[in-house]
């Protein structure tokens, strides 16, 4: 069953199309990679399914619903959450506490959001870094604690921008076997990345946007070895060495 549908999603800046009559759709309990080059209309189109920007045609339907313009906070309530490329914690909280604020969206008290907050923070492995304050924290654990905020809103769908975008081999090592983690938990994935190790090895399936159009749409082996995606985004180099 299709957690996610979009249909013919566009999006025009004045006359420019950044996102023209992209449609996929995205099956519960999968993890599924957008990727193509910078300006390919990535983040663009996950803002359109995030409800940060409206369509200028097309529609977006969750879990059934047709949600095509709801706000973030509506698709929120509905189990819809997203992480950012760049993140923008509450710096002069601790770990914990921002973690508290984001389980407050659908705890009924404080009693009920610390215990969610402890459980959060166990599962993205974040426990040693409970009372250190967000605005100190590596790149490498930003990231993580954003997934973390996410993760505490209890979604079923997660939209996830450039999770491993500046972490180190090891980091990003760590962040694909919480990737799965995720995933193996319930919780339906659609991330944007440029790593491709980390894509081959959680994408259950591969859209490729080039110039704000899908190239591709398919299998990771079909979708890697397509020619277009070769020429628009991998080059001859990533098939060498594959």
């Amino acid at each position: 069953m299709a957690i996610l549908q979009v249909n013919g999603l566009t999006k025009r800046f004045g006359g420019v199309t950044a996102v023209s009559d992209v449609s996929f759709s995205v099956e519960e309990g999968r993890i599924l990679a957008l990727i193509g080059p910078n300006g390919a209309g990535k983040t663009t189109c996950f803002n359109m399914i995030a409800g940060a920007f409206a369509p200028t045609e097309g529609q977006v339907h969750f879990k059934g619903k047709d949600v095509t313009n709801f706000k973030s906070y509506q698709l929120n309530a509905l189990g819809m959450a997203r992480t950012f490329q760049v993140v923008k914690p509450m710096a002069k909280l601790s770990v914990f506490e921002n973690l508290m604020v984001a389980c407050l969206a659908k705890s009924r008290n404080i009693r009920q959001a610390r215990q969610k907050a402890q459980v959060v923070l166990e599962r993205t492995h974040l426990e040693n870094l409970a009372e250190h304050l967000a605005g100190q924290l590596s790149i490498g654990n930003l990231k993580r604690l954003e997934v973390a905020r996410a993760l505490a809103t209890e979604p079923d769908l997660l939209l996830m921008d450039e999770p491993m975008g500046g972490l180190t081999p090891p980091e990003v090592t760590q962040a694909i076997e919480l990737i799965k983690s995720i995933r193996d938990q319930g919780v339906t994935i659609v991330l944007i990345e440029h790593i491709m190790k980390a894509v081959t090895a959680v994408a259950d399936d591969i859209v490729v946007l080039c110039n704000g159009e899908i190239i591709a749409n398919g299998k990771p082996d079909v979708v890697l070895k397509n020619h277009a995606v070769i020429k628009a985004y991998l080059g001859e180099g990533y098939v060498a060495s594959h």
